[in-house]
């Protein structure tokens, strides 16, 4: 009996953990990357992805690992990729489950080197988010549904100062009522090539800290009786931020955007500017389920994925 007990927890363990998932590696401007992989020994394991012990959710917002799913450290074989503005990274899921919730992608800037950086004491901005797509909390489609159909998902690098950064990769899964489950990874990149600013305040938070329990993007119950009708969802966090060195407006949910201008002379024409709001270099455009600007301040609105366009 006693034997029988002990195979049932251990199968039930081993079933939790193939349920979910986390980042296995990443693929930067066509080079694939090693992530940490979980289940190995860590011994010997040299990654640019920060070490995780699991695939096993974070619970609780004010969870001390909340930052990198882990105790903020780096690993003795940690790595670094080289980045630069405009670069793609993809990020590649050995596996994942859950249909119902946001992917949210954030990076963060190290004081010096990556490696003797607690992931705690970072200040993290927003680079991406893609959370309902269309239809209901009830039955709609999903960030993580994308996830879970490619086990991939892209995105540019903004134009930044150079430096060491960090970037994290989280996937939110709300397939159990008001029980939120994050599961964050994070990853080492060195930056050359940039020219921008880092964003304002307004688009920083640290982790934990940057949600709480009770944030309406995160205590969500898909199956109540409201849920067929609802058909917007709000990705917890602040504002994606796109370039811009000001800080967003505290009521706004949408993404900032500059105006172009010009002065007209006697001398030439001025060059025609798009009316109404723009978006700076390296900012969001466009894709499935955006809402924001669409037209380049400079550059061309270009596709990344069905759900990413950005000014290049």
């Amino acid at each position: 009996m006693l034997a029988a007990s002990l195979i049932a927890v251990a199968s039930l363990l081993v079933g939790q953990a193939a349920a979910h998932g986390g980042v296995t590696s990443y693929i930067i401007d066509g080079t694939t990357y090693p992530g940490w992989q979980a289940f190995n020994t860590p011994t010997g394991q040299k990654s640019i992805g920060r070490p995780y012990s699991s695939y096993n959710p974070i619970l609780t917002t004010s969870d001390a690992t909340f930052a990198c799913n882990n105790n903020g450290q780096a690993s003795s074989g940690q790595l670094n990729a080289p980045v630069k503005p405009g670069s793609t990274i993809t990020a590649k899921w050995g596996q994942w489950t859950h249909a119902e919730g946001p992917v949210i992608v954030y990076m963060a800037k190290c004081p010096g080197a990556c490696s003797s950086a607690n992931s705690g004491q970072l200040d993290w901005f927003k680079i991406s988010e893609l959370g309902l797509i269309s239809g209901t909390l009830a039955k709609g489609s999903w960030g993580n549904g994308q996830i879970m159909a490619k086990l991939a998902y892209d995105v540019k690098i903004p134009n930044l100062p150079d430096g060491e950064y960090m970037i994290r990769h989280e996937l939110l899964a709300l397939h159990q009522a008001n029980t939120p489950q994050f599961y964050p990874e994070c990853a080492q990149l060195t930056l050359t090539g940039g020219s921008g600013s880092l964003p304002g305040a307004g688009y920083t938070v640290k982790f934990p800290g940057g949600y709480t329990m009770s944030d309406p993007g995160v205590l969500v119950d898909i199956y109540s009786a409201s849920a067929p009708s609802i058909t917007t969802y709000k990705v917890p966090g602040p504002a994606v931020w796109n370039g811009a060195a000001a800080a967003p407006q505290p009521t706004s949910q949408t993404q900032p955007a500059t105006t172009v201008t010009t002065s007209t002379t006697v001398v030439a024409p001025q060059p025609t500017v798009p009316a109404g709001p723009t978006v700076p270099p390296y900012g969001q455009c466009g894709g499935i389920g955006y809402t924001g600007a669409t037209q380049c301040a400079s550059g061309t609105c270009t596709k990344v994925n069905d759900y990413y366009s950005q000014c290049l």
